[in-house]
């Protein structure tokens, strides 16, 4: 019955992980959140972290198998002698580089610190509620909404340099990469639609090297439990499948309407956390 239990709270999280981690809501507070809520633990003293990096490397997945067609392009039109150094894969690739130097500037001087005291739920609410004020700020201000042919591969280094700088607000947990990007995005003159695509394509060199350098800090997968393997494996598959499908309406989501609904969204969630947390339910 215990292993049951806890393949059910893994497909749980998964399905947050999956639907929270590409939408500018913040994936890791809402897993913080569920998993005290959910009891979820395991024997091994770093699993319920280990779990956390695990299941997003199966939304990266879904990024990748999604927009394969334009890694593709980008890896076969990667020499800038071919097709000319604008639409090469190279111009495209050099300004993730840029755009993840700031974010691995930041997060080794404030990875470990903001691990240690700010991953409650307390911490989480209160920058859902201030990051929603935020987007919608950000978007009345800044968001362009002429949907121009513009793509991910016209990022000037200017505008990864934004991006990238924004993205160290990640940090933070309840922020939301996605969220920070975006705007990064918004300020630096790209339209929704690029922001964000060009967001999903930063989280799979950033995400992926974030979560194997933090399983590989915790000693990998040795001494984990069978059931904790299953956990890891389940949520790891749910999150995949979901993020599949939460990507592509995302996207046409953007194409169309405001992110407002998003910034309404967490400020309400907040709300209701913070209440929780004055009603004793997070222990």
């Amino acid at each position: 019955m215990d292993s049951i239990i806890a393949i059910i709270k893994s497909i749980i999280l998964g399905i947050v992980e999956g639907v929270t981690e590409f939408l500018p809501v913040s994936s890791t507070g809402h897993l913080i959140i569920f998993e005290q809520l959910m009891g979820f633990s395991g024997t091994h003293p770093n699993f319920v972290e280990m779990y956390t990096y695990v299941i997003q490397l199966g939304a990266i997945l879904a990024v990748v198998i999604l927009y394969w067609r334009k890694i593709k392009d980008t890896l076969v039109n990667f020499s800038p002698k071919k097709v000319g150094y604008e639409k090469s894969g190279f111009k495209f690739w050099l300004m993730i580089v840029i755009a993840c130097i700031p974010g691995g500037v930041f997060g080794i001087l404030f990875n470990d610190m903001a691990d240690k005291y700010l991953f409650t739920p307390v911490v989480v609410a209160f920058t859902l509620f201030g990051g929603g004020i935020w987007m919608m700020y950000a978007e009345s201000k800044f968001r362009n909404n002429n949907l121009s042919e513009d793509r991910e591969l016209n990022v000037t280094v200017k505008q990864a340099i934004i991006i990238g700088l924004f993205q160290c607000l990640a940090i933070i947990p309840g922020m939301s990469r996605s969220a920070s990007t975006i705007i990064g995005g918004w300020v630096s003159g790209l339209t929704t639609v690029v922001a964000a695509e060009f967001s999903f394509f930063l989280a799979i060199p950033v995400m992926v090297g974030m979560s194997f350098l933090k399983i590989m800090k915790m000693g990998g997968f040795s001494g984990l439990s069978s059931e904790e393997l299953i956990s890891l494996a389940t949520g790891f598959i749910v999150s995949f499948v979901v993020a599949l499908a939460v990507i592509k309406k995302f996207i046409a989501y953007l194409q169309k309407k405001p992110m407002k609904v998003f910034a309404i969204y967490r400020m309400i969630f907040a709300i209701v956390v913070l209440a929780a947390g004055i009603a004793g339910i997070f222990k």
